[in-house]
């Protein structure tokens, strides 16, 4: 009896060994030299490098609009848009004081920016650059336009020269809601043609001189920092 439970100690010992080699086989062991286990949030190569196909995000901030300027800054870059003491420096001022990070400076430069890429969308008839800078009553009466437009077989050869003057004439605050009023003294090259390709307007060779009236309108309580076009109108 004895005997045979040896032998099956014996048999169950060396079952025992065997398994334990082909488990070690299969899931390798700990040498002190394994790769380490991949974490995407610190992928860093031998050298401490990123490696090219991550990107790392910054931690512990949020975004902002813009820095809020300091009284100096803006005073100083105020005189570059507005005559000192004048109504629409003082019409600015409040703004600021509802929006510490309005820049008076660098809104008229890109309510410029604005304006080439409106009245060039505008001319190719081109609705998706149109729809993210526009109001929605603006918007829909561009495309009304470009869709008459359309409708008569009418295409637009269009340049964009370049813009002379952009100045600030008018501001508002209305239910935390910022109007800024532009006039733009811009040239342009423009003819609109036909459908046989004949000139019906304009000139494809002379450059006009144009006067625009632009009302620029933010929400001043949203984190959207940018600003739509909700009115225009022909200057002289």
């Amino acid at each position: 009896m004895n005997g045979t439970l040896d032998i099956l100690t014996l048999i169950f010992l060396v079952l025992a060994v065997v398994i334990f080699i082909k488990l070690r086989s299969v899931l390798g062991r700990r040498t002190g030299h394994e790769r380490p286990r991949y974490d995407p949030y610190n992928a860093e190569d031998a050298n401490g490098n990123m490696p090219d196909n991550i990107v790392t995000l910054p931690r512990g901030e949020t975004p902002r609009m813009s820095e809020e300027l300091d009284q100096d800054t803006f005073a100083r870059r105020l005189k570059e848009v507005a005559p000192e003491g004048g109504a629409v420096a003082s019409k600015l001022q409040d703004i600021a004081k509802i929006d510490r990070s309005f820049d008076p400076k660098h809104f008229v430069t890109g309510a410029k920016s604005a304006y080439e890429m409106i009245v060039t969308a505008f001319a190719e008839g081109d609705r998706r650059a149109l729809k993210n800078l526009l109001s929605k009553e603006v918007y829909d009466s561009f495309v009304s336009a470009i869709a008459e437009r359309d409708q008569r077989g009418e295409s637009v050869e269009f340049k964009f020269v370049g813009i002379s003057k952009a100045e600030i004439t008018d501001a508002d605050i209305h239910n935390k809601t910022i109007n800024v009023t532009i006039k733009f003294s811009s040239d342009i090259i423009t003819a609109t043609l036909n459908r046989s390709a004949e000139v019906i307007e304009g000139s494809p060779e002379q450059i006009r001189e144009v006067i625009d009236f632009w009302t620029f309108s933010r929400d001043a309580t949203s984190r959207d920092p940018n600003w739509k076009v909700v009115a225009t109108g022909a200057g002289s």
